[in-house]
């Protein structure tokens, strides 16, 4: 290799701690999607209806989304790596002591607490990632990061079904906690071997109101915020659904409703593996539109109620085309403050996760009011135009963004 391939080769490389950002995120992500397949099982152990259950999910996004504009102040001032260590033992905490819950409203707390802690992960890792590399690379980067995050989500719906099927639902929740606090202990070891805790970029109090005036007079900040809140609405607002749509079909193995919900990871892993070749070829812009299309077309595919093969199919294209958009958002959020990129980060994963909570309620009102299939076919209708809206509106403002 010449001197001038070696430093290129070198300027690429991502450095070796983000391995151990992506272990953090895979951790707090096995949990995200793992009540969804057990949720008609917890339904009739409580003595709730289905719908009511699927309040599981929209409190756990709810408490994540609501703690953000805090999270991001606490990382950005006392340091992301402390933070994460402290968020990812109360959600292995909050895992196991919703196993031995015996009614809905004590387990709908630990949920809460479960959210909190995986609050403090995911969207703190995404500005550690986005510290440590320079916009040209911050996508890869990224998607490095997505790359665990995916991997736990698609363990966490997979195997939360096969558990749920052996030892019931109670068993996933010990099985997680038991997980996430060794994870917490194997992430703590290498945030010290990569002296991530002491070199952690703090900022003052006094820096948190200049950090948010950065953030809200971009332009960009509005297009971005909104955009995650209609994503997370549409959806991952239809997970909880799916254990359901498939019941009607009478596919009834919570296991084969985990193997669904798990293509939407394979896609999003797929997303990680591919976006450094197809990003130079599509441009930012292909990318939003596309992935819209995508998302949309396998919306409207799910309510043709289609067997679960099939089904699972189009899962890992919609979590393809999901990433495609929603990456391509993150790394527009990571440029809106470089001082205060954890706080900018944490609100964008509030408004998605808003979008989480929102988007159950909405599904459920609707499913109940005008019927599957036209639910499906409005949401579809949305991300079609959201893609569109987002690729004139962001890149329209190229000059507004930090390089």
């Amino acid at each position: 290799m010449t001197p001038s391939a070696s430093a290129a080769a070198a300027k690429h490389k991502l450095p070796p701690l983000l391995n151990i950002i992506a272990l953090a995120t895979f951790a707090a992500s096995l949990s995200t999607r793992s009540m969804d397949p057990v949720l008609p099982h917890i339904a009739d152990d409580l003595g709730v209806t289905v719908a009511t259950a699927a309040g599981l999910s929209s409190v756990t996004a709810f408490s994540f989304a609501i703690v953000q504009p805090l999270v991001g102040a606490a990382a950005d001032i006392f340091g992301k790596a402390r933070l994460m260590l402290v968020c990812l033992v109360l959600l292995g905490v909050s895992s196991i002591a919703g196993s031995f819950c015996t009614s809905y409203s004590a387990l709908f707390v630990t949920r809460i607490l479960a959210g909190i802690g995986s609050g403090g992960v995911f969207p703190v890792a995404l500005g550690m990632a986005s510290d440590l590399v320079p916009v040209p690379q911050r996508q890869v980067a990224i998607g490095r990061t997505l790359a665990g995050s995916m991997s736990g989500n698609l363990l966490g719906a997979s195997f939360s079904g096969v558990i749920g099927d052996l030892v019931g639902w109670r068993g996933v929740l010990i099985v997680l906690g038991l997980l996430m606090v060794t994870a917490s202990i194997a992430v703590g070891t290498g945030f010290r071997r990569g002296n991530a805790i002491a070199t952690s970029r703090q900022m003052k109090f006094a820096d948190l109101r200049h950090g948010y005036r950065q953030i809200f007079s971009n332009p960009n900040a509005k297009v971005c915020y909104s955009a995650v809140f209609v994503e997370g609405c549409c959806v991952l607002g239809l997970f909880p659904y799916v254990a359901a749509f498939l019941f009607e079909l009478g596919e009834t193995r919570l296991s084969i409703a985990g193997i669904v919900i798990a293509g939407f990871a394979i896609g999003g892993l797929f997303y990680t593996m591919t976006v450094s070749r197809f990003l130079p070829r599509l441009g930012e812009r292909g990318m939003m539109i596309i992935g819209g299309l995508l998302v949309a077309g396998q919306i409207v595919a799910i309510g043709f109620g289609l067997d679960w093969r099939v089904q699972m199919f189009n899962f890992i294209l919609m979590g393809w085309g999901f990433y495609m958009l929603h990456g391509c958002l993150q790394v527009f959020a990571s440029e809106l403050s470089e001082e205060a990129r954890a706080t900018a980060l944490s609100l964008h994963s509030f408004f998605f996760f808003m979008g989480q909570t929102a988007g159950p309620i909405a599904y459920g009102i609707s499913l109940s009011g005008i019927g599957k299939l036209p639910t499906l076919v409005a949401s579809a209708g949305i991300m079609v135009v959201l893609g569109f809206t987002c690729a004139r509106l962001l890149l329209g403002r190229a000059a507004t963004r930090a390089r």
